[in-house]
């Protein structure tokens, strides 16, 4: 029987060679822009009208990187694809028309009540069903059926992903199809596209590949509208960046290292900032201390710790601020933060402790400033702490499939970047400047850091008596 698609799509040379490669473990790294998620929904509804014609039942899971992600696939592929083949081909089949559902998945838990993810489906009258749902190990491992990983190198754990689901496909004689532009070496759809004696039958249309067998669209355009060359090279030209993606690479860690930084013993009694990032359970509690010297902020302190309870957060914070001078802490107070940044306000000054809330932009916005400091040199780091470099080096920088960017943990770093963002906190915390606040002078008390001869002048000119300072 020749194919449906005919009468329905005009499809271009390099989709048609991906829809009519039946192997059963099939692979494609393809251009943004290029059709992959479209043509891979139109082979799954393809072949769930041929089942219907031929009175046999097919199944479909397609696992997209999130609920969003997932009814996008539904909504603007799945179901246009049927509906015009069902117009097409109505005279052959029995039973009426497919028809659309969106309901629940449950997953039972080892603990607890069971997980619920919504899933969108199309149910053919010969049993044959299209499920769209969002990619994770309990998906993944919830049914016997083809698949789709839409996007895989853009899914959240997707080494846990393909440990449940392979076992489950393997079983019988279920097709996987794997689709993605490439997202750095950090993921299983790098190791599937890139393993030497493999059994994955796989496919590369980079844009101008795609352009040339007729897709239309303007490359120059595209390029100078990206303007982003790492990003252009690795969405558009297919290539893998890992350290591009990285957001602070390996040799720009290491010039910043010196040998006097993270010894709290060499403090010169500066200014300094505080960057604490909250943490309980499994993550890491960390406060990383600068002192300003001269322009470059020197790391004095890097204190990290698991599975402490916040009383001990706020005994650390306080030793911290006894120790140095310190002019500023920038805590995050993103949902568990919002009682310790209160506390912390309340014993060591409102003036002193600003909460930051974290969200994408902000943290864009940090991470930004500290990429900034590290380029110009003016940050010191422990030298030779490989733990800290792999910390710092595991933020990466994606530009997700909807075109915006975002900075995203690897995951392989001890403790989630827990230091990487307490010391861009501690560096937002510097940026800001000295911290101005009203006090009451203690009638004949010398301040800590005045010097020995002068009872009555701080080390920054500062009277010791009621009124406006800074610290």
């Amino acid at each position: 029987m020749s194919t449906p698609f005919q009468p329905v799509v005009n499809f271009l040379p390099y989709q048609r060679r991906w829809i009519e490669d039946d192997s059963r473990f099939k692979i494609g790294m393809f251009s943004r822009q290029t059709g992959k998620t479209f043509t891979t929904g139109g082979e799954c509804a393809d072949d769930c009208f041929r089942g219907w014609i031929e009175d046999r039942r097919t199944r479909w899971v397609i696992l997209s990187r999130g609920e969003r992600q997932a009814a996008e696939m539904m909504t603007e592929v799945i179901k246009p694809f049927t509906k015009a083949l069902y117009e097409v081909y109505n005279t052959l089949l029995k039973g009426g028309e497919p028809a659309f559902s969106e309901g629940e998945f449950r997953a039972p838990q080892e603990s607890g009540p069971d997980a619920v993810y919504k899933a969108l489906e199309v149910a053919f009258p010969n049993g044959s069903r299209i499920t769209a749902l969002p990619a994770n190990p309990d998906t993944a491992r919830g049914f016997s059926a083809n698949v789709i990983l839409d996007e895989f190198a853009f899914h959240a754990k997707s080494r846990d992903i393909w440990a449940a689901l392979f076992p489950v496909i393997s079983k019988g004689r279920q097709k996987l199809r794997v689709i993605s532009t490439p997202n750095g070496k950090g993921n299983k759809f790098y190791e599937l596209m890139t393993a030497q004696d493999s059994v994955w039958s796989r496919h590369v249309v980079d844009i101008y590949q795609a352009v040339a067998e007729g897709l239309d669209r303007d490359v120059d355009m595209l390029r100078r509208g990206m303007a982003d060359e790492d990003a252009w090279a690795q969405e558009y030209e297919l290539k893998w960046l890992d350290e591009a993606s990285a957001w602070l690479d390996y040799d720009l860690i290491s010039s910043c290292e010196g040998k006097s930084a993270g010894i709290p013993d060499l403090y010169m009694g500066g200014m300094c900032f505080v960057g604490v990032d909250i943490a309980a359970r499994n993550d890491l509690f960390v406060i990383w201390v600068l002192e300003l010297v001269g322009d470059v902020l020197v790391t004095r302190e890097i204190i990290a710790r698991r599975r402490i309870s916040f009383a001990e957060q706020d005994d650390l914070l306080a030793g911290v601020m006894r120790r140095y001078r310190v002019v500023r802490v920038a805590m995050d107070q993103t949902g568990m933060g919002e009682k310790p940044v209160e506390d912390a306000k309340r014993r060591h000054g409102e003036d002193r402790v600003q909460g930051v809330l974290f969200s994408a932009a902000t943290k864009l916005d940090l991470a930004t400033t500290m990429k900034e400091r590290f380029q110009d040199r003016r940050v010191r780091i422990p030298a030779g702490d490989a733990v800290l470099r792999a910390d710092l080096h595991s933020i990466k920088s994606q530009v997700g499939v909807t075109g915006i960017r975002r900075l995203v943990a690897d995951g392989d770093s001890d403790g989630h970047a827990d230091r990487f963002w307490a010391g861009a906190l501690a560096i937002s915390a510097a940026e800001l400047g000295e911290a101005v606040y009203e006090y009451e002078g203690v009638p004949g008390a010398r301040s800590r850091w005045a010097p020995a001869d002068d009872d009555d002048e701080t080390v920054d000119g500062g009277r010791s008596g009621s009124g406006r300072g800074t610290w």
